[in-house]
């Protein structure tokens, strides 16, 4: 929301400087601001998530709090489906904001935070790869960060890394690939 507002202004001066020195560039920095207010929103459908339900939607809220250029909106028809099963979490990205996510039973039943999951499984959506650092702090580290971690928010280079790549439309994951954390436990 800071972004947006911040980048809202930046057009807006542009607009007046060109205005006032008269180049003609006034109706070409139209677009850029157009560009510059621009969200991308992706549909979810977390109806088959059960019990993760509410953990889905708090882990969208939680993006779309810290992120300008990307919305998560409950809704069909829908960019990225998110079910409930019995393996491990784990994401299937098809392309940027698109995929499917399995909120899977094992790692809850290990101890795993729910929300933390939801919001993890939700930045493979928007282009991050996993990243098992160990530390609680960043959100992509997944299950390397242990089962005491309930930290279900982005740090800032994970947000400024979902800010470029849909700016850019950037994906630092394969499109197709299925990320899970199965095999790093």
């Amino acid at each position: 929301m800071v972004i947006r507002n911040l980048l809202r202004v930046c057009a807006a001066l542009l607009l007046g400087l060109a205005f006032l020195a008269g180049t003609g560039t006034a109706a070409s920095a139209a677009p850029a601001a157009e560009a510059a207010d621009a969200v991308r929103t992706i549909r979810y459908d977390a109806s088959r998530s059960a019990e993760f339900r509410s953990a889905v939607d708090e882990g969208a809220r939680i993006w779309n709090a810290r992120v300008g250029n990307v919305e998560f909106v409950a809704g069909s028809p829908a960019d990225v489906v998110i079910v409930a099963d019995d393996g491990w979490p784990r994401a299937r990205v098809t392309s940027l904001g698109r995929g499917t996510i399995w909120m899977g039973r094992q790692a809850v039943q290990e101890g795993h935070y729910t929300v933390r999951i939801a919001s993890h499984e939700l930045g493979h959506i928007l282009g991050l790869p996993d990243r098992r650092t160990g530390r609680c702090t960043d959100l992509m580290s997944g299950a390397s960060a242990g089962t005491s971690c309930r930290n279900p928010y982005p740090n800032s280079a994970e947000i400024a890394e979902v800010e470029r790549n849909f700016q850019y439309g950037l994906m630092g994951v394969a499109a197709g690939a299925t990320l899970t954390e199965a095999a790093a436990r």
